[in-house]
């Protein structure tokens, strides 16, 4: 049992929020496919395979992140209780894991077709990249966002066998979006993530997080009105992405930089956020 919560802490099974954040792009993506391709048992098939890959990948991330920030992390006073940090398993072992969740998630990745195979190799190596990101810039917030919302071009790609502007667009809005609300993820750390010299857009910005965080959520919105405007009219999906909108702003205004609560509250908000825009591409048809 010991070794089981150990497991569990290392890949924060116990706090869906990060699976659940890498997995809603990946709907938004199927459910935007799912309007020009309308086959129910395929889509509800891909659904569960990016969910458990979108599990197993954000598994592998967080034990090879903490492998990287091990140091770091012991430093920390939100961090230095994470199993690497505190000794409780070895590097090894803990490599062990990430190889084994990998390939995993490897099994799921060849059900697909060869283009979204491919598209799924290359995220790995953005995977493993971003925890090297904050050593070098002060824009890990953006690299993430990249990594994290690959899933929305993989999921069009797995139904569409095509990649096209459209899908693009909902990407770029998903960059944004993680822009936004991993910026206020980092507010929490700034005060120890200075002191031992790491770079965040919570840190470049700190003078002026408020805005940073509204002009990016601005621009997410922007592109997510532009990419529906020909779809949304007096309907449902309308009033659910009416809703997506307002849950955005609600974030901006309820987050206290001084108060890390209110920042991980709001980060944790987004879980709504993204099962909202999900439900209100899926209501198109209704």
């Amino acid at each position: 049992m010991q070794h089981l919560k150990i497991f569990i802490e290392l890949t924060r099974l116990n706090k869906p929020i990060g699976f659940m954040l890498l997995f809603w792009p990946c709907s938004w993506g199927l459910a935007y496919a799912y309007l020009k391709n309308q086959n129910l048992n395929l889509f509800l098939y891909y659904m569960v395979l990016f969910f458990l890959g979108s599990v197993l990948m954000r598994s592998a991330g967080c034990i090879f992140n903490d492998i990287v920030d091990k140091d770091f992390d012991k430093k920390v006073k939100r961090t230095k209780i994470r199993p690497i940090a505190a000794g409780k398993i070895s590097v090894n072992q803990s490599f062990l894991y990430v190889c084994i969740l990998c390939l995993l998630a490897f099994f799921i990745l060849i059900q697909f077709n060869n283009l979204t195979i491919i598209l799924g190799l290359a995220s790995m190596v953005l995977a493993f990249s971003y925890p090297f990101m904050k050593r070098i810039t002060y824009w890990p917030q953006l690299f993430l966002g990249i990594t994290f919302n690959w899933g929305a071009v993989m999921a069009y790609s797995a139904f569409e066998q095509a990649i096209t502007i459209e899908v693009l667009i909902l990407y770029l809005a998903a960059i944004f979006w993680t822009l936004g609300y991993d910026t206020i993820y980092g507010a929490q750390d700034m005060s120890d993530d200075e002191i031992i010299g790491l770079k965040s857009t919570a840190i470049k910005f700190k003078k002026e997080i408020k805005l940073f965080v509204a002009v990016s959520y601005t621009i997410a919105i922007l592109m997510t009105l532009y990419l529906f405007k020909d779809y949304i009219g007096f309907n449902i999906s309308a009033l659910l992405l009416l809703i997506f909108l307002l849950s955005l702003y609600y974030q901006l205004i309820a987050f206290k930089k001084h108060q890390p609560d209110t920042c991980l509250r709001m980060f944790k908000f987004n879980n709504f956020t993204g099962l909202i825009l999900f439900l209100s591409i899926l209501s198109i048809n209704i």
